[in-house]
């Protein structure tokens, strides 16, 4: 089969394709996917470039959301049919020490790829392959950040840092269909165009403006002594120095949520916003399927429509991680096999 490896680690030109990589077979309690899309994530870049105490098993093929139809069942499966058209959870919901789709076993940047039954959700009619395949790690992130763990309501202020990635698109369409006022923080006039064509209520160039001093200004100081000011609900998954400003214009009672830190991991911190304005910091860890089943009913009922910046072919897959390694991307990323 055709498939994008990855033999040794540095930049993105280490994605190769091969043209004849061995075609897997199921095992007991398998499947073979015949993949029809696959979603990048800033992940990628991370397993192109290396990540601290995580050795990959090398050669590997990429792409940790996958979306496909059966092709082959292995012994002992009987609750699955070839023909069905099903997505992969990167994490096994049994056993997560089992390691992640794209990153210590196989992926979907494949014609095909070998998965465990234990990680395959149906997809429902209304549901496309390449929506479905969005989902996983962003807005199963997003959804599992903003709802399991953040507990946002409907009518609270919220300020979205990184808005324009993957993450931060979903959780521009979840604030606004809970019926959130939404402040979304873009790099240019293009991604600040496409934040208030999704139904953000504002947008900031955080290159050209401190976002500190736009919120002070459009909704004064939050006050120590008083519930006012400021935003509910920060939502910075970036880190680095927008750490600390994010406290800064969280009002008292509020809350900061965390899901990473693409901008730096170790940021300097200042507990006085803690306890002064008695705000709640949650942090949350990936996804479970039963988000990953919410989110593909919202896209079938048509209340959530996953925004995909581009698809490309199989071949053109270390482009697309070049592209988010740039941060030229405005949504995700479709790879096609």
């Amino acid at each position: 089969m055709r498939a994008i490896c990855l033999h040794e680690q540095g930049g993105t030109d280490k994605l190769t394709l091969d043209e004849n990589f061995p075609n897997p077979t199921a095992g007991i309690g398998q499947v073979v996917i015949r993949v029809k899309a696959t979603s990048l994530n800033y992940h990628d870049v991370f397993t192109c470039r290396g990540m601290p105490g995580i050795k990959l098993p090398l050669p590997i093929i990429p792409g940790l959301d996958i979306a496909g139809e059966i092709y082959e069942i292995g012994p002992e499966v009987t609750d699955w049919t070839v023909g069905d058209a099903v997505l992969v959870n990167p994490l096994d919901p049994t056993d997560p020490s089992k390691g992640l789709m794209g990153e210590m076993l196989n992926g979907g940047t494949a014609e095909y790829c070998l998965v465990d039954v234990s990680r395959l959700i149906s997809i429902p009619e209304g549901c496309s392959y390449e929506q479905a395949a969005a989902l996983p790690v962003a807005y199963g992130t997003a959804h599992r950040m903003m709802f399991a763990n953040g507990g946002i309501k409907g009518g609270e202020r919220v300020l979205i840092l990184g808005a324009s990635g993957g993450v931060g698109s979903c959780c521009v369409l979840l604030a606004k269909m809970m019926g959130c006022e939404v402040v979304a923080c873009g790099s240019s006039q293009e991604k600040l165009d496409a934040l208030t064509s999704w139904g953000a209520d504002h947008v900031i160039d955080y290159k050209q403006e401190d976002f500190v001093k736009w919120i002070w200004n459009k909704f004064t100081k939050p006050h120590r002594r008083k519930f006012e000011g400021g935003v509910d609900v920060v939502i910075n998954f970036t880190g680095g120095d927008t750490w600390v400003k994010s406290f800064k214009v969280t009002r008292r009672g509020g809350k900061v949520l965390t899901c990473g830190a693409t901008a730096g991991f170790d940021p300097k911190t200042d507990l006085r916003y803690v306890w002064s304005f008695e705000l709640s910091v949650l942090g949350s860890n990936s996804w479970m399927a039963g988000d990953l089943q919410k989110l593909m009913e919202l896209v079938s009922d048509g209340k959530l429509k996953p925004i995909i910046d581009t698809i490309l072919p199989l071949e053109k897959t270390a482009d697309g991680v070049r592209l988010l390694e740039d941060r030229k991307v405005i949504g995700k990323i479709i790879i096609t096999p």
